[in-house]
C-alpha cells in the first residue's frame, strides 16, 4: 500500500489526537491562565504532527526523515512541559503518567517509522523528478 497524502500515517493521526487531548487539557485546567506554559505546550504537541505533514509535504526521503526526527523532538519537548503542569498543580501524578506513556508509545512508533524509512529503498517523488 503507498500512502498518497500525511493524514493517512497512523503517526500523524496519533499526533493529531495528542495535539487535541492537550488542548482540551488546558481548556480544562487552571494551565488555560498559564498564557507562558499554555502557549509553549500547544505550540510544542502541534509540532509533532506538523513536522510529520511537512516532511511528508517535501517529497524526499532525507528530508521527511529531518522532519520525522524534528517531530520526535517536539514531543520530547511535550513531555518536558507535562512535568512542569505536573510540579504547578495543573494536573496530577495519574493524569502525568497517562500524558507520559502516551508520549512514550508515540515516540517509540514515530521512531520505528524512522527505522522503516532507513531501510526503504524508496527514496521519494524528488528523485523521480
Amino acid at each position: 500500500m503507498t500512502i498518497k497524502r500525511f493524514e493517512e500515517l497512523e503517526i500523524w493521526k496519533e499526533s493529531r489526537g495528542l495535539c487535541k487531548k492537550i488542548r482540551e487539557m488546558v481548556n480544562q485546567t487552571d494551565l488555560i491562565k498559564d498564557y507562558s506554559l499554555k502557549n509553549q505546550i500547544l505550540a510544542s504537541s502541534g509540532s509533532v504532527m506538523d513536522n510529520i505533514a511537512e516532511g511528508f509535504e517535501r517529497d524526499g526521503k532525507k528530508e521527511f526523515l529531518n522532519f520525522l526526527y524534528y517531530s520526535k523532538g517536539s514531543l520530547g519537548e511535550t513531555r518536558s512541559q507535562l512535568y512542569r503542569c505536573l510540579d504547578a498543580g495543573y494536573i496530577d501524578e495519574n493524569e502525568f503518567q497517562q500524558w507520559s506513556e502516551y508520549c512514550i508509545h508515540l515516540s517509540v512508533k514515530i521512531k520505528n517509522f524512522i527505522n522503516y524509512l532507513n531501510q526503504s529503498t524508496f527514496e521519494g517523488h524528488k528523485k523521480k523528478d
